[in-house]
């Protein structure tokens, strides 16, 4: 891997990706540090240490901390990634969206020219949305957040969120041409990832202030690497489901005959499941938040109760299955095989690859459903076991991994395109994308 790294330096256009990479992030990060006109920052960050179990809480994490600084990057790349995941699923009921995810670039241009223009639509909602409920919002300490209520704090900060989130997502696609990796990725990466000093400060802290022994302190660390490893394996591991190809002889030349493979992957939905379970959890502490009356309801969904974990493991097995239906059709794949020659060894084309496909593919996503549920659910337990400040939860594991898999395997097709070693010598690293 060291020797992989010193490689990567060799190269003119990777180190320029690499160099152009980290700027983007690091500009990223200095916009966090902006603060949006007329908040009161001492205020706002004391309600939001009180409101971390909320939508609030949750939302301020993948925003690397811009939300409870209330930046000019406080909506974060959110409302782009929740419009991409929106039109995602639009495809199963609009055939029109449907065919244009068939039609290659021409369409995804077209996809992307909608996203774009959900994202401004839904960032000007919530960047209203949430500047009303900032005017209504009394910190612990009964002081208000907003220093002049009204329609020119709410035009302001409606202008500056929404400009906000589309220069990330310029940024993410930015990188995604110039840089190396997934741009959208990678911010959100940055900003999960940004939280970590602070975390280890506090760890140390309770380790000298004796309120964690340094035995449980060794403890959580090798049980972090254990977690981050199962991660990795499991993030890479596919079904293969061995295809035959028939020859064909075209003119003078004969095509076919090869054997190769399909690739399914355990976790085929990745994080969409736990963001959206963690998202339909959250809503009703984030309603109790303005509405005294449902705290005593909203208490049963506070993270690290039994009722809590079992909803969130449900919610997550439920997701799972749901996306993984929505993004790959067996249907598709099996009329894809039959059109180019290629059949499965002892099954019939057509229809009964379709099933055979499915049948596959629902085994394998109930491990992954299980390994995502146990990988959300094993944070909450050792911050009430072990009073650990494990700002890292499943999510964002998950993220961070996954992401660091993608451009992991970007640089080492860099690497390997111009013969040099890449950072596994037994391998490539496997693209989540299959």
């Amino acid at each position: 891997m060291i020797e992989g790294f010193s490689n990567a330096s060799r190269i003119p256009e990777l180190r320029r990706r690499l160099f152009f990479t980290a700027v983007m992030l690091a500009i990223y990060r200095v916009g966090v540090a902006v603060p949006t006109p007329g908040i009161d920052g001492q205020a706002l960050a004391s309600f939001f240490d009180a409101a971390r179990s909320t939508l609030f809480g949750w939302a301020n994490l993948f925003s690397g901390g811009a939300l409870e600084r209330f930046s000019v990057f406080a909506l974060g790349i959110m409302p782009y990634i929740s419009v991409a995941i929106i039109l995602d699923l639009l495809k199963v009921a609009s055939p029109y969206l449907d065919e244009l995810y068939k039609e290659g670039e021409a369409g995804r241009r077209k996809i992307t020219q909608y996203t774009r223009y959900g994202t401004v639509a839904l960032a000007i909602v919530q960047g209203l949305m949430i500047a009303v409920s900032l005017e209504k919002i009394q910190a612990p300490g009964g002081g208000s957040v907003v220093y002049n209520p009204g329609w020119s704090f709410r035009i302001v900060t409606v202008l500056t969120l929404t400009a906000g989130t589309m220069f990330i997502m310029w940024m993410g696609e930015q990188i995604t041409e110039r840089g190396i990796g997934n741009g959208i990725s990678l911010i959100i990466m940055a900003g999960i990832v940004a939280r970590l000093p602070s975390a280890l400060g506090t760890t140390v802290q309770f380790v000298r202030e004796g309120e964690m022994s340094l035995f449980v302190l060794l403890l959580v660390l090798a049980l972090a690497l254990t977690v981050t490893a199962w991660i990795v394996y499991v993030e890479t591991a596919q079904r293969r489901i061995p295809v035959q190809y028939a020859k064909r002889v075209v003119g003078r030349r004969i095509y076919g005959g090869q054997t190769s493979h399909l690739p399914l992957k355990i976790n085929t939905s990745g994080v969409i499941p736990p963001i959206f379970a963690s998202s339909i959890l959250v809503f009703p502490a984030t309603l109790a938040t303005f509405m005294p009356s449902l705290k005593n309801y909203s208490a049963l969904l506070t993270p690290g109760g039994w009722f809590y974990d079992v909803i969130y493991v449900v919610l997550i097995i439920f997701f799972t299955y749901f996306y993984t239906a929505v993004t790959f059709n067996p249907v598709d794949v099996a009329d894809n095989l039959k059109k180019y020659g290629g059949f499965i060894p002892g099954i019939r084309p057509g229809r009964y690859t379709a099933e055979y496909i499915d049948r596959v593919l629902s085994r394998i996503t109930l491990g992954g459903a299980i390994y995502v549920s146990a990988v959300c659910v094993l944070p909450t337990i050792l911050i009430e076991q072990f009073n650990v400040p494990f700002y890292f939860g499943g999510t964002a594991l998950l993220i961070v991994v996954g992401v660091a898999l993608d451009t992991i395997a970007q640089m080492e097709t860099h690497l390997l395109t111009r013969n040099y070693e890449g950072f596994m010598r037994r391998g490539r690293v496997k693209s989540r994308k299959g």
